[in-house]
């Protein structure tokens, strides 16, 4: 489940954004520009430590995980909603915060991970293949899982693993379609040997006829008879 541990704590100052100048001086300064809204209440310009976002970001439960946000004199329960990096160092540019009341269902997306040696593996010689690498769910907060485990052991090339065959209780409630494939067991592709390479002067030379060299031949042999034979002199 997601966790909220005490260790799980973002500290945020309100900021006035005004334009790309304050949020570059922000950066500049060891921090990074957020936004926190949601529960009803105004959006608020903030500024966070991306240290411990890395932190939140890099646990167990990831971006799904639930921690207690402290602004000035609120504190409230939140959750990283979308997040930027730099493409070229990968620094983190800005985060969007969201407030989450822990007594009302959210939809989040969570990883799903395939356990155990599928048997059209072992036993088969075939591929195991994974088509669907996540669910989106529909939860109260503190049931939010960190990822979904799915036995593959029973995987041959006649059963395949769906969205229906993965383990939850009455707590969660899948939103993905029920007969989405997750995982299937495939044939292995065996590579055709390539024909023999033919050159290029070989496939453009015809073929020469055979009663062209019976005939090269024979003239051949006329003109051998002929130097032979004495030259006759004319009777006077």
């Amino acid at each position: 489940m997601a966790s909220t541990t005490a260790s799980n704590v973002l500290e945020a100052q309100a900021r006035v954004a005004k334009n790309k100048n304050e949020a570059r001086r922000v950066r500049r300064g060891g921090r990074i520009p957020a936004v926190l809204y949601g529960a009803g209440k105004d959006a608020v310009s903030v500024t966070v430590d991306p240290r411990q976002v890395k932190r939140i970001l890099h646990s167990e439960s990831g971006h799904n995980t639930i921690f207690d946000l402290n602004l000035d004199s609120e504190q409230t329960k939140a959750m990283i909603v979308d997040w930027q990096y730099e493409p070229v160092k990968g620094h983190l540019l800005h985060i969007d915060l969201k407030r989450i009341a822990m007594d009302q269902r959210l939809k989040v997306s969570v990883p799903v991970l395939l356990k155990g040696e599928a048997a059209g593996v072992k036993q088969q010689g075939g591929i195991l293949e994974q088509v669907l690498r996540e669910v989106e769910i529909e939860c109260l907060p503190g049931d939010i899982p960190g990822h979904i485990d799915a036995d593959v052991s029973e995987l041959t090339f006649d059963k395949d693993l769906r969205v229906s065959d993965l383990p939850h209780g009455d707590q969660l409630k899948f939103l993905t379609d029920a007969n989405q494939l997750v995982a299937h067991i495939i044939i292995v592709k065996e590579e055709v040997a390539p024909a023999p390479e033919v050159t290029a002067a070989e496939a453009a030379a015809p073929a020469e006829p055979e009663v062209i060299k019976k005939g090269k031949q024979e003239t051949d042999e006329e003109g051998a008879e002929s130097a032979e034979k004495p030259e006759k002199k004319e009777k006077k």
